[in-house]
């Protein structure tokens, strides 16, 4: 079996369209929370645990450099 983790996404609203935009940064539950963010519980990805740093961030150099099925 893989180990997964549940992974949001951090957005900011566009002022002159009002629409969400990815900001670069993905991250656990427990992070995003920790450093404030509002999380979309309706909005997850799963992603190996080896992929986050220390933080709790997906480090995405190292997310690019393995094949997947599916997006991050």
């Amino acid at each position: 079996m893989l180990n997964f983790v549940e992974v949001f996404n951090v957005m900011d609203v566009d002022p002159t369209t009002g629409r969400a935009v990815w900001t670069g940064l993905t991250g656990t539950r427990t992070a995003l929370e920790r450093d404030g963010f509002v999380i979309d519980p309706q909005a997850p990805a799963y992603c190996p645990r080896a992929w986050l740093d220390e933080r709790g961030y997906l480090d995405s150099e190292l997310a690019r450099q393995h094949p997947r099925p599916w997006g991050i």
